[in-house]
């Protein structure tokens, strides 16, 4: 077993495993301390025929470790690439110099995340946003103190759970916003695990404290029973009160944050190649590749060529979180650059080169590695799930996502793939972009058979529309994602059919049978439960045994024609049949309706 695949145990209640990108059936069996015939064997029953060097790629070894019930067992990717693992160098050398805080600003949907950001930076952005939900990762920075601290506003709904998580791993403080009124909500919930995580230290915005019914104590309370303990309260959770709308507690805050910075001794060395992370990418018609970067080490200059994942480029441009331009970028600072080849990947790690030369070969590397780490992987996780979860008879879901950013594209994707389909919709991911949708994407949505195209803060011209209603191509656009995602829902839903339902309504023991024909019966009895009524179905059952089944088409109470019989009352009626049934007296009628029903995922 190579050491470089498989981890050591790092406690005695939790083992890691490590892999790049892939694991053959043999390492895994022995990571997990089982036989190579007891793995294969439980692949085999859930559809995958495996042999012992076969490779399964991360997402199916982390599916089968969870299968086979090892909840002590973690599966970590060793970081190969550039991709991000930790925001910051881990070891400093003595020349380090301190660095402004870098802030996460986390909470749940309209409890003042963004109006608050827009009253420490005399901005106004959240009237312009769609749904009043922050879309992206937006990273700002201001002075207070003579001091600066970069914060990033974090979207807010569920589904962008993934950038905000990275958010959170990018940061060395999490301000968590609650509203007073509202208390503590599933996404405040989220925002403390994921600060938790990223080991990050956690400072409390309690919101909205000029209105009417905050409970300033009865938020404190809800905090503490999800674990942070309030200062107040003999805690280390420093909780500030505040009102993003007039203001009051903000000065507060930002001395607070300043205070856990200095106790943290945050620091970074500024006279080395500079590197970061990428926030966020698109394109723009003019400029090429624009991209949002954190500076996290060394300086970044207009002029020098960095690489990020697969792409490189050189710094053409650079703007600050204002637009204006800025020649270098020092640590926890965020950029605008242009330059990029092509656009680099969310959550990926740029690293200066010296040259465009060393640039291009560096990407060029990453770009082979992912390549071939996606190549050996022989089994994949999709490939595992549509066999573990999926009918043969199962519906497919084309879809092309294209998106404003990577990060939405990103988030878009994962969101649509959480859908519970119950295994009766298949989400197929014909293709993704980020820009406007193009004469491309309607064409292949038109080769694909029954494809839909989501645009989600995108442009759709007036010539690709036409060109999408000839090809009977539906493209449909958004700016909340949560409207696309029940958009999604419903066209899955679409895909079901109808079913058929019965509802019991009641049921009679036969006293007396006065005629049985091919086509009728007339029959007596006792209503024992529930009520009986004219077109109603019936079933006629002796014992444990279904005679027959027939349509209710009239009902009589002491020899009148009625509308129903009810629990405890006796009377005739009369049935149709499609064939004989040779009722008798005892036998027991059990009366429901039959309808079809839409079917739904809920």
């Amino acid at each position: 077993m190579s050491s470089e695949n498989v981890g050591d145990t790092v406690n005695a209640a939790e083992k890691v495993i490590k892999i790049a990108g892939s694991i053959t059936v043999d390492e895994l069996a022995q990571a997990l301390g089982l036989s190579v015939t007891a793995l294969i064997g439980e692949l085999f029953k859930n559809g995958i025929v495996a042999t012992i060097n076969q490779r399964l790629d991360f997402e199916t070894a982390e599916i089968m470790i969870g299968e086979l019930g090892f909840d002590n067992v973690r599966l970590e990717r060793k970081n190969t690439t550039t991709k991000l693992d930790n925001g910051y160098r881990k070891e400093l050398s003595e020349n380090a110099e301190p660095r402004p805080p870098v802030v996460a600003v986390m909470g749940h949907v309209d409890h003042g995340k963004t109006t608050l950001l827009d009253n420490l930076l005399n901005k106004k952005t959240v009237d312009t946003e769609a749904g009043g939900i922050t879309q992206h990762i937006s990273a700002y920075q201001l002075e207070y103190d003579e001091r600066k601290i970069t914060f990033l506003d974090t979207p807010g709904h569920e589904a962008f759970a993934a950038i905000r998580q990275h958010g959170a791993m990018l940061t060395d403080i999490v301000v968590i916003v609650v509203a007073a009124d509202d208390g503590v909500k599933p996404q405040t919930v989220e925002a403390i695990k994921f600060a938790q995580t990223a080991n990050a230290k956690i400072i409390v915005a309690i919101n909205k404290i000029d209105r009417e019914g905050a409970d300033v104590p009865r938020t404190m309370a809800d905090l503490s029973a999800h674990g942070l303990q309030p200062e107040e309260w003999g805690g280390d959770i420093m909780m500030i009160p505040v009102s993003a709308k007039t203001g009051e507690g903000l000065e507060k805050l930002l001395e607070s944050i300043l205070l856990v910075a200095d106790v943290e001794e945050l620091k970074a060395d500024v006279d080395v190649p500079a590197e970061g992370l990428v926030i966020e990418s698109h394109m723009e018609t003019g400029k090429g590749s624009v991209v949002n970067l954190l500076v996290t080490g060394g300086e970044l200059k207009v002029g020098e060529f960095i690489t990020a994942g697969n792409a490189y480029g050189k710094v053409r441009t650079m703007l600050d979180f204002r637009g204006k331009p800025k020649g270098k970028a020092t640590p926890s600072t965020p950029v605008t650059v242009t330059g990029f080849k092509e656009l680099p990947s969310f959550g990926d790690r740029f690293f200066e080169q010296k040259d465009e030369k060393t640039a291009r070969k560096m990407a060029l590397l990453n770009a082979q590695q992912m390549a071939n780490e996606a190549a050996s992987a022989n089994v994949t996780s999709t490939d595992l799930l549509r066999m573990m979860n999926t009918e043969d008879n199962s519906k497919v879901f084309n879809v092309i996502v294209k998106g404003d950013v990577l990060g939405s594209v990103t988030s878009v994707v994962d969101s649509l793939r959480l859908i519970d389909t119950k295994g009766e919709v298949t989400l197929n991911v014909v293709a993704t972009g980020v820009g406007d949708v193009t004469e491309n994407d309607v064409y292949m949505a038109a080769g694909d058979g029954n494809t839909v195209i989501y645009g989600f803060n995108v442009n759709v011209p007036t010539n690709i529309s036409k060109l999408a209603a000839r090809d009977k191509v539906a493209i449909r656009n958004y700016r909340v994602i949560y409207e696309l995602l029940d958009d999604a829902k419903h066209s899955m839903e679409e895909l079901l059919g109808e079913e058929v339902v019965e509802t019991a309504m009641g049921e009679m023991k036969v006293m007396g049978v006065f005629r049985v024909t091919k086509s009728e019966i007339i029959a007596g009895g006792k209503v024992e439960l529930g009520k009986v009524a004219p077109g109603a179905m019936v079933r006629v059952k002796r014992k444990n045994e279904t005679l027959g089944e027939a349509e209710v088409t009239s009902v009589q109470k002491e020899k009148i024609e009625a509308k129903e019989l009810i629990d405890g009352e006796v009377g005739g009626l009369a049935l149709k049949t499609e064939r004989k049934i040779n009722m008798e007296v005892g036998d027991r009628l059990e009366f429901f309706t039959r309808e079809r029903k839409k079917r739904t995922l809920d």
